[in-house]
């Protein structure tokens, strides 16, 4: 049997693989304290909601990334620390993010994902870690469709311009 057969967990991770598993951990990282901060700035009910649902499952997300690079000899990125609880109110006017820009950020940051999700996919060689990513972009793809259903219900969401009609076709 060569290196790359038998149970994928008994072999060894790629260069490609561990950077971009690396990197989508160090930036999962920093998303998840972004977030918390952006909670405080949040005053639609449903935003706050979706955020906090959005962090809760980032974190078994993220402590299963962690437990694959470590049993790979690989050590994680750095964990910045939590952000405090803060009310809106306690926040500058000027200062604050309104919450059409909170859900546009997140939309991209979702977007952002699927596609990182995507390129793990297709330049990993262990089966294990291809269906891993293929849950999380799953997840995120769940999670950019409840945004987008929220955007839609406040009327946040900004569409490019919109194609009503179509030109008619010349038959020769």
């Amino acid at each position: 049997m060569g290196i790359l057969s038998g149970n994928p967990q008994n072999e060894p991770m790629h260069y490609g693989e561990v950077f971009g598993v690396w990197s989508y951990l160090s930036i999962g990282k920093g998303l998840f304290v972004g977030y918390q901060t952006l909670i405080n700035h949040t005053g639609d009910k449903d935003l706050k909601s979706f955020l906090e649902d959005l962090i809760r499952n980032m974190k078994p997300e993220m402590e299963q990334i962690e437990n694959l690079l470590k049993a790979n000899g690989i050590a994680p990125p750095p964990t910045p620390p939590e952000r405090p609880v803060a009310s809106l109110e306690s926040i500058p006017v000027g200062a604050r993010f309104n919450d059409p820009e909170i859900a546009a950020m997140v939309a991209a940051d979702l977007a952002a994902g699927l596609v990182a999700c995507s390129q793990i996919i297709g330049q990993s060689i262990r089966e294990d870690i291809a269906m891993t990513f293929a849950q999380l972009h799953t997840a995120k793809a769940q999670a950019g469709a409840r945004l987008l259903r929220i955007s839609k219900e406040k009327g946040w969401l900004v569409p490019p311009p919109l194609h009503l009609q179509a030109p008619e076709l010349v038959h020769a």
